[in-house]
């Protein structure tokens, strides 16, 4: 009996070093996924987010960075993994990330721009989905009797700058305008929207417009050329397309000596002035509601679309130098520009 006791014993005792070294292990490869040897979040999880960015510009990286930092000073280095993938603008790239991710089961996806969203709607109805850098969301996901939530697994930010006030500045700028050619890429459903704002202020103050929309990257350089020839000045809301290739556009506006006034302040690498909101905060608003949905249980169905909270008046001081345009006081000159 007592051999029998001794050899239970040991036994009892060769399991609890068995399972103390199996935790161990777990603990360890939990750490070495997260890329930190920090400690798991409260509820003992790390979250995995799926990110897709159309493409890569200045706005659009601005309002990733934002997310990012965002989660991760709120749940805490280590506690969440980013599969961040750039769609190259392509709408089919931007449909397989939003696959991917669902079949990978990622806790969230974070749409960066308009075409990246409706691909995430269009794959999941279940994962929550959190927009930025997204203009009008009822547009975008076909909404009507909009009431500021979407009734879905999506909700997000607004990159909405008041477009009254961008005509405001197009007016004080060029007070002799006479035409205005509104450029946009016809793929951008956001765009239009902005286009249709625009031209609704241009109508009260019987400024004559003419839209010039170009359907990819391949036709804005005949679409500029075509502008400039019988505009005196361009307006370009927040579009993808047009930010990804501004260069096409100032090369082709500024020795024409036709000003731009942008939809936001990375077009105005080739565009005389904006009204400027932050992009990076604008994703680290973004990153705050993702931390509610996570962690706090936060229905996103019922989360109202946030908008940038201040807009500055920002110019590129060498474009108005080239262009012999005299700036107010009250405007901003773009660092860098």
């Amino acid at each position: 009996m007592k051999m029998k006791k001794l050899i239970s014993a040991l036994l009892v005792g060769a399991m609890a070093l068995s399972l103390t070294a199996c935790g161990s292990s777990a603990s360890s490869s939990a750490s070495g996924d997260s890329g930190s040897g920090d400690t798991a979040s409260a509820d003992g999880k790390v979250y995995h987010v799926g990110i897709i960015q159309l493409v890569e510009h200045d706005a659009l990286d601005a309002a990733t960075n934002g997310f990012k930092d965002a989660l991760t000073e709120l749940l805490g280095e280590g506690n969440v993994e980013f599969d961040f993938q750039n769609a190259q603008g392509e709408e089919t790239n931007c449909a397989t990330i939003a696959s991917g991710f669902v079949a990978n089961n990622v806790d969230l996806i974070m749409a960066n721009a308009t075409t990246a969203l409706q691909a995430s709607s269009a794959a999941t109805a279940d994962i929550p989905i959190l927009g930025t850098s997204v203009t009008d969301y009822a547009t975008a996901l076909n909404i009507s009797n909009w009431n500021g939530t979407t009734g879905t697994n999506v909700s997000g930010t607004s990159d909405l700058a008041p477009i009254d006030q961008q005509m405001e500045m197009l007016v004080e700028l060029i007070p002799n305008v006479t035409k205005v050619g509104i450029l946009y890429c016809s793929a951008e459903a956001n765009s239009k929207y902005q286009a249709t704002q625009a031209e609704k202020y241009l109508d009260e103050k019987g400024i004559a417009w003419e839209e010039y929309a170009a359907a990819d990257s391949n036709e804005i350089q005949t679409v500029v050329t075509n502008a400039v020839s019988t505009c005196d000045a361009l307006y370009v809301p927040t579009d993808n397309t047009m930010a990804s290739n501004v260069e096409i556009v100032k090369n082709i506006a500024v020795p024409a000596g036709v000003p731009m006034i942008a939809g936001e302040e990375g077009l105005c690498a080739g565009g005389l002035a904006t009204l400027s909101i932050s992009y990076y905060d604008l994703g680290y608003t973004t990153g705050k509601m993702a931390y509610e949905i996570l962690v706090n249980g936060a229905d996103v169905s019922t989360m109202e679309i946030e908008y940038a909270p201040n807009v500055t008046k920002k110019y590129n001081a060498t474009i108005a130098e080239q262009l012999g345009i005299t700036i107010p006081d009250d405007y901003v000159a773009i660092e860098g520009y």
